[in-house]
């Protein structure tokens, strides 16, 4: 397995796509040296984005997570989540009723800035499911996990009403040894038990990817030539971006670790552009 230098790679590229966890941070900690990257991005005036299937909060607050460890360089215009998605299609799609989801507080900002009412499932009472007009999964803290999933599959049961899932993740990495389940796999189980396809939003779908490539500052005149995708999970970040016509990078400081990589991209048949060590430059 060839490595290549993540600073060789990126120069070739005027805009980068970059994914979060195990790119940029872990659940508590920047990538070590992630910040020269930053440096060397602004020095270049390259610009950059943070594609992430983080639904947990808004721009604004996942951006000021990077600030509090102290990189300053991501601002809420540079982040495009999957809860923005999420938050498009119920604006279309979704008229009245109350909307209710599983998540955190901070998660229910995408729904809030519509003006809909929400409701955590944790309060919802099954005897007014009827006013229940859409579901969302959003994240996987802010709920009892055997109550109110159980009260998820009775709601569904009951009504046969859209089910917005605004993080395809399976999981993510909490260290380098240990990964916790992402509500993208709790959708799949629900999925499995009451025979149902969800409506879901973030990176490998090709929604996620036209989404930020609207959202580049040059757009249209930047060309898919011109932007390189990274990201450390060959599922999500590569695959999409691939399927989308960028080239990409796949990093081994997150999900794909270098003992394993060789065998993953060999089964998957998933080929990322180029395998870095990082996106440390």
């Amino acid at each position: 397995m060839r490595l290549s230098s993540f600073k060789s790679v990126v120069s070739k590229y005027d805009v980068v796509f970059f994914d979060a966890f195990g790119v940029l941070k872990t659940h508590n900690a920047l990538i070590p040296g992630i910040e020269k990257t930053f440096a060397y991005l602004r020095e270049q005036k390259k610009d950059f984005y943070v594609l992430t299937n983080d639904a947990s909060r808004s721009p604004n607050a996942l951006a000021e997570s990077y600030h509090r460890l102290g990189l300053y360089d991501i601002v809420p215009d540079c982040i495009i989540s999957s809860g923005m998605l999420a938050r498009d299609y119920l604006e279309l799609k979704v008229d009245g009723g109350t909307v209710a989801y599983l998540g955190t507080e901070k998660s229910a900002h995408y729904l809030e800035t519509l003006g809909m009412k929400t409701l955590p499932i944790g309060e919802l009472n099954l005897d007014f499911a009827h006013e229940v007009t859409a579901l969302v999964m959003l994240d996987d803290e802010g709920f009892d996990w055997n109550r109110d999933l159980s009260k998820t599959v009775n709601l569904l049961r009951r009504r046969n009403i859209p089910v917005i899932v605004a993080n395809t993740d399976r999981y993510y990495p909490m260290s380098p040894k240990y990964v916790s389940i992402a509500i993208g796999a709790v959708a799949t189980m629900i999925e499995d038990i009451i025979g149902r396809h969800f409506i879901r939003f973030g990176k490998p779908d090709a929604q996620m990817f036209i989404f930020a490539y609207e959202h580049i500052k040059n757009y249209p005149d930047v060309s898919k030539k011109s932007i390189l995708m990274v990201g450390d999970t060959l599922h999500t970040d590569i695959l999409g971006g691939n399927k989308f016509g960028l080239d990409t990078a796949l990093v081994l400081s997150g999900n794909t670790q270098a003992k394993e990589a060789e065998v993953k991209i060999h089964t998957t048949g998933i080929i990322p552009t180029y395998i870095c060590e990082s996106a440390v430059i």
